[in-house]
């Protein structure tokens, strides 16, 4: 039986691939990957999501919106941070995390729509 993913001859783009290669070799490639393995995490990306949704939420609040001790989303949140993807400011004993640019917000936004997309095909035709 064919595999319908492969193709059925060997015919490679030499420039291509170099091309391509060269960009796949820099280390940029090791910290988007870092940044999606991030977000893979669900408790994560529940909570990238939260932020997505208000400017700024507290530590206790994210803990409550996730379902997790504020130990836990602190542990999320300061990973999050550490990736670039979140920023925190301190007022007083809390601690609010918000997305560190619009970028971060867009991601999420993205992916959210393209699952939309994927599960949900006749409402996104426009």
């Amino acid at each position: 039986m064919k595999d319908l993913n492969m193709c059925e001859v060997n015919c490679v783009d030499e420039d291509k691939v170099a091309s391509i290669q060269k960009k796949l070799n820099s280390n940029c490639i090791i910290d988007v990957a870092k940044l999606f393995k991030a977000l893979s995490d669900e408790t994560r990306m529940k909570i990238a999501y939260a932020l997505s949704l208000e400017k700024e939420l507290c530590v206790c609040d994210v803990a409550n919106i996730v379902g997790a001790t504020t130990a836990t989303a602190s542990h999320h949140l300061r990973h999050l941070h550490h990736l670039g993807l979140a920023k925190f400011r301190k007022e007083g004993k809390l601690v609010y995390y918000s997305l560190d640019d619009e970028h971060v917000r867009q991601l999420i936004d993205l992916a959210f729509t393209h699952h939309e997309h994927l599960h949900h095909p006749a409402q996104t035709k426009q």
